[in-house]
């Protein structure tokens, strides 16, 4: 314990990492799963089973296996992300949130997706009643009331989206798991390393039951 509180500059600048993870692949996966859902609901047969198939097959894969596809396999590709340095963001970083993003964005479509079911058939009917297209009925009937439905479940989406930036570890970034392990590797005892990077990982988890809780009140009390 004593070895990281020597070097906690380390610790803290490993759940840096990690936080910037979380939020960059998080405001992409709430983005990327916003459309994911409004193309699943839409009138465009072919759009709409486009994304079915994407979330199907991707929430089917560990998302190891869609780490090492972005890490490993796109670069065979000749997609090695260097252009991304050209504006100062690291690619293995760049490789993190691609990955994350991609996995995480299915599981928001569906919490979004459920969301919109739970909003009555007149609200949308009312919408075209009045001449709004499909585009202004979603975003500005049907996703305002869905959202109000779907924070528990998309902050049960963005605790499992912490807790998956894990899995960068093993591609290069040196986030709060990386750092665990090489404290670990250091020491003879490393239950209290454990420890206390457990507890990094559980207070960022009550930070966002807290800001969910409290935006499912808020929301409450506006209808």
């Amino acid at each position: 314990m004593g070895l990281v509180f020597d070097s906690f500059d380390l610790y803290l600048g490993a759940f840096r990492l990690t936080i910037a993870l979380f939020l960059v692949s998080g405001v992409a996966s709430l983005v990327l799963g916003t459309l994911l859902a409004a193309m699943r609901v839409g009138p465009i047969s072919v759009l709409s089973k486009m994304a079915t198939t994407y979330i199907t097959i991707v929430r089917n894969t560990p998302l190891l296996v869609i780490f090492i596809f972005v890490a490993i396999a796109l670069p065979e590709l000749g997609w090695t992300f260097r252009s991304v340095e050209t504006f100062g963001i690291n690619a293995f970083f760049f490789r993190g949130c691609l990955a994350l993003s991609l996995y995480t964005c299915t599981f928001v479509a569906e919490a979004i997706r459920s969301g919109v079911n739970a909003v009555p058939l007149g609200q949308a009917e009312a919408a075209r009643a009045i001449g709004l297209p499909f585009g202004g009925t979603m975003t500005q009937v049907i996703l305002p009331q869905a959202f109000r439905a779907t924070v528990p479940p998309l902050a049960s989406v963005m605790i499992a989206l912490l807790k998956n930036t894990s899995v960068a570890a093993v591609f290069g970034l040196f986030e709060a798991t990386a750092r665990m392990k090489y404290y670990q590797n250091k020491v003879a005892d490393d239950v209290p390393v454990f420890l206390i990077f457990a507890l990094g990982y559980v207070l960022l988890v009550e930070i966002i039951s807290f800001g969910a809780n409290r935006l499912e009140r808020r929301w409450r009390v506006a209808r």
